[in-house]
Formats: C-alpha cells, sequence, structure tokens
C-alpha cells in the first residue's frame, strides 16, 4: 500500500479550519479493519505527503519505479491519492507498466478517514481485497491498473473524475466496470484485460510533457490559437472539440491545423462530451479537421490522450510513429 496523499489521509488544522496531510500510521490506526485481512500487508509513504493538484510525470515515474522495483515482493499494490488528479494517475501509470500482470488500484476518498462519515475505509479495505483477489490458479482476477471509487472497479485510462461533492466521484463512460463491490463483489472478467504471464512487466520511466490541452469555444480567437501552436518545444495538443469531434469551418483554423501537421506536432481531437466517440467522418466540420492532419481520439479521456502522448514521445522522436500509435489501443484506453 503506497500512500502518496490526499483527502484520504488528511486531518483538520485547528487554527486554519483547513485540511492538511498527517501521518501515515495515524491513517492505519483510524482502520483497524486491516488487521482481519489474512493476506500481509506493507506500506510505503510520500514524505512528505503531496497533495494531488501538485501531481506530475516525475512522481508517476517514481511510483512507476515503486512498483516495478518491488514487483515480486508482492501480489498487488494499493495506491492511496488525491481525487483531483487521480485519473491521470492511473492513466499514466497504464502505459508506463506494460505487460503489467498484477493489480494497481488506484483509490481515495472525498472525506477524511477520521470523519465520521467518511467513505475512505470502504474504498480502502475494497481495493486491499481486489489486489488480494486470486482465481483458483493462483493468477490475479484484475492484473491490470484500476481505480475503485464507491463500489465500481474502474479501468483506470477510461476513468474520468466526475463530481467534486459526491463519493460517486469518478466514472468510466466509454467501458463498462471492471467489478461492482455490493454485498458480494462481482468482477466482470470479460471486461477485464488478460496479459501474457510468460512474459516479463516492460517499465518505461521516461515521459516527454511537452503537450497541452485546448478546447475550442464559439469566439475563439485566431491569435491565441497560432500563439499554441507556435510554442516551442511543443510536440502535441489535445484538442477538445465539440460533439462527435466537431469544430468551426473558420478557414483560419483549418490553416492553423496544417500548420501544426506539418510543423510535426500531433494533434488529437478529443470530445468535449463525457460519454461518445470522435468520428470526424460523420459531419463535414470533423472531415475537415482528419483532411488537416487531426487524429482522432475515438472514445478515450482527456486523461489517457494526454499521459499517452508523454508516454509516446518519451519513447520515440517521430511524430509519425506517434500518429501511429495514437491510432492503436495500446492498453484497452480506447475502441478503434
Amino acid at each position: 500500500m503506497i500512500y502518496t496523499g490526499g483527502t484520504i489521509g488528511m486531518n483538520h488544522n485547528p487554527h486554519t479550519g483547513a485540511l492538511e496531510p498527517f501521518d501515515f500510521e495515524h491513517l492505519l490506526s483510524r482502520v483497524p479493519e486491516l488487521e482481519q485481512f489474512q493476506t500481509e500487508i506493507s506500506t510505503y509513504q510520500f514524505s512528505p505527503p503531496i497533495d494531488s493538484s501538485d501531481m506530475s510525470p516525475q512522481f508517476w515515474i517514481r511510483l512507476a519505479r515503486l512498483v516495478t522495483d518491488r514487483y515480486d515482493e508482492y501480489d498487488g499494490f494499493v495506491i492511496l491519492h488525491g481525487t483531483d488528479t487521480m485519473a491521470y494517475t492511473a492513466s499514466a501509470l497504464s502505459f508506463m507498466l506494460q505487460n503489467l500482470t498484477k493489480p494497481v488500484i488506484l483509490t481515495g476518498s472525498q472525506l477524511p478517514i477520521g470523519q465520521l462519515r467518511t467513505d475512505g475505509k470502504e474504498n480502502l479495505i475494497t481495493s486491499i481485497e481486489m489486489a488480494a483477489a486470486r482465481h483458483q490458479d493462483g493468477t490475479p482476477i484484475v492484473p491490470e491498473v484500476g481505480i475503485y471509487f464507491n463500489g465500481h472497479l474502474m479501468r483506470g485510462n477510461r476513468t474520468t473524475k466526475q463530481s467534486a461533492d459526491e463519493f460517486n466521484a469518478f466514472e468510466s463512460f466509454n467501458y463498462p466496470h471492471l467489478a461492482d463491490a455490493g454485498v458480494q463483489i462481482t468482477y466482470h472478467e470479460d471486461m477485464i484485460h488478460r496479459p501474457n504471464y510468460r512474459k516479463p512487466i516492460v517499465p518505461q520511466f521516461e515521459l516527454d510533457a511537452n503537450v497541452i490541452i485546448f478546447s475550442l469555444f464559439p469566439g475563439v480567437r485566431e491569435d491565441l490559437i497560432r500563439h499554441i501552436i507556435s510554442t516551442p518545444n511543443l510536440r502535441s495538443i489535445v484538442m477538445r472539440t465539440y460533439g462527435s469531434g466537431n469544430a468551426p469551418q473558420s478557414p483560419w483554423l483549418i490553416s492553423a491545423l496544417r500548420e501544426a501537421h506539418r510543423r510535426g506536432k500531433v494533434v488529437i481531437n478529443i470530445s468535449q462530451c463525457l460519454q461518445g466517440r470522435v468520428e470526424m467522418g460523420r459531419y463535414d466540420t470533423g472531415f475537415q479537421l482528419k483532411e488537416a492532419g487531426v487524429i482522432s481520439g475515438y472514445d478515450g479521456t482527456v486523461e489517457s490522450a494526454v499521459t499517452k502522448l508523454m508516454y509516446l514521445q518519451g519513447k520515440y522522436e517521430d511524430p509519425e510513429i506517434v500518429r501511429k500509435f495514437m491510432r492503436q489501443s495500446i492498453c484497452g484506453e480506447i475502441t478503434v
């Protein structure tokens, strides 16, 4: 169990009233139920704990190394993480830990674990149970990176934070749940990735964060878009479009996107809608984007597209190779 920080391990500062991290051992003392597990649980704490809004690729690399360095010692890993960037971290780890054959489950809470109505206890206990779950042949039931929250286990690179206030903080809008926890835990095994257990894990510790996200909106300005596209060292853009991947038919926008493609920048089309997929051949506005060299993000999330680009850019210099793999599903992040 790796504690990075987040609301689950926070307490109220008596002077300011604000939430702040407290000692991990204190967190564990609030969950005496952990002693009932028959499996042995080891812990590791980020010191100091970090707020999830401070999460960065450097911390993802640190997490990936923690998992791979201890990979042969443990049956599974549970990462306690703040909710704001949890979907980004889960997506990044899914790409960085290729041929993962053990569970890596991220969880957290909306209320600190010391509060009476906390959701943290159930999230933590069930995540540990899922990370330890095995088939009769000894293989893990969930050998992939997932997010568990409020009774649902979801594929990490398919998940988005949907609410800042509800316990049901996360949802996987374009891919079914991997498991649902009620009185019993029901695993949807036909939805769970099956790795090749004969091959070793293949980690990658290099990420290139020269990527940016921008959203189209009525009145978007040409000078700002062209300024973004001409940014030095920028290698890729996640462009959040309307509906099924549509954009204004402004000649300047198509011209700017063609220029970005000519300069070797990879532009990915992701819908601003939480549910559905990009289909650039459906309307003429989307078709023009395709003609300008923009790549469909299919039914992927923004979090997945950004971290996949960082992963691919850390591995390949050639933008054509990056474009090639952005059109393919590497670990179940899109439906092609």
